[in-house]
């Protein structure tokens, strides 16, 4: 049995993007509550919610990037690698209480209409619309190589879209007097949070689930190492995430008559890094000769 690892070491530190977004989203939460409240805009104090649950996000994905690089114990055989899919999935959670009460809020102030200062609306979210634009160009570079990280990405970048809508609700009102335009871009705000934190939520479950991350192919694996020299079948294969930024593999390769062969191994685990991202591979090297065939061969055992 063969136990390779090649840790993606590629990735960014993101630490000091993740300590500047929370730095100005913090300011950004008080500065929009206290001016949503000022002004009764509800527009504003759905957007600071929502800007608050990204702030917990934040804080949930830079403590995950340090109980990721914990040291495994003896109980504890991968360390805490989990811990970041764990925080994805809290973060998307965090997200869909704030669009209930977002929501009920806004229902209740479009049977009830209350007066909106829509200057101070316009004001206060042009400046949501370059603060969330700046933090989202933070985690531009790391979106697609952790889940953690596009998380932060779309929040952001959905915040500066939101901010937008505010921008255009606050001129709606302050040039028609329409009031019932307030809860109604919040109830839309609601409906773009849902839109947006949906995928994280199903994507960080499947993870929790052990399922194939979304951006391996399973079928191209298994062809892979079935067209590896010496290699008469593949059975056993798993393929799941151990972080949002680490894959591991395991599986059980029948090379009659090959034996063992530790240059070779070394190769396949070189390209299941190279080709797929893999970097924790466990191969294990049967000969098939034996008087019982695998148990873990069926495909339906697992």
């Amino acid at each position: 049995m063969a136990h390779e690892h090649h840790h993606h070491h590629a990735q960014t530190n993101f630490n000091r993007a993740i300590a500047i977004a929370i730095a100005l989203n913090i300011a950004f939460v008080l500065l929009e509550t206290y001016f949503g409240i000022a002004a009764r805009s509800l527009a504003l104090l759905a957007d600071a919610g929502h800007n608050f649950g990204d702030v917990l996000g934040l804080l949930l994905a830079w403590g995950a990037s340090h109980l990721v690089k914990q040291q495994p114990t003896e109980r504890r055989t991968y360390g805490m690698r989990r811990s970041s899919i764990l925080a994805a999935g809290l973060n998307a959670s965090l997200l869909l209480i704030v669009v209930g009460v977002i929501a009920w809020e806004a229902i209740n102030r479009l049977l009830y209409a209350a007066p909106v200062a829509g200057a101070t609306v316009i004001l206060v979210a042009a400046a949501g619309v370059v603060i969330n634009t700046a933090t989202a160009l933070l985690f531009l570079s790391g979106r697609k190589h952790d889940l953690n990280i596009r998380g932060a990405f779309l929040h952001m970048a959905t915040d500066a879209a939101v901010s937008l809508g505010v921008v255009v609700a606050g001129i709606i009102i302050y040039v028609t007097g329409w009031v019932w335009i307030d809860p109604a871009i919040s109830l839309l705000i609601a409906l773009v949070i849902t839109a947006g934190t949906w995928d994280l939520l199903r994507r960080s479950l499947d993870l929790s689930l052990d399922a194939v991350p979304e951006q391996i192919d399973p079928s191209s694996v298994r062809a892979y190492l079935c067209a590896l020299p010496g290699v008469a079948e593949v059975h056993d294969l798993h393929i799941w995430a151990m972080s949002t930024t680490e894959t591991a593999l395991t599986v059980h390769l029948v090379r009659p008559g090959a034996g063992v062969d530790d240059d070779w191994l070394v190769r396949v685990n070189q390209e299941l890094h190279d080709r797929f991202h893999i970097g924790h591979a466990t191969i294990q090297i049967e000969s098939g000769r034996g008087s019982q065939p695998c148990s873990l061969a069926p495909e339906h055992v697992v």
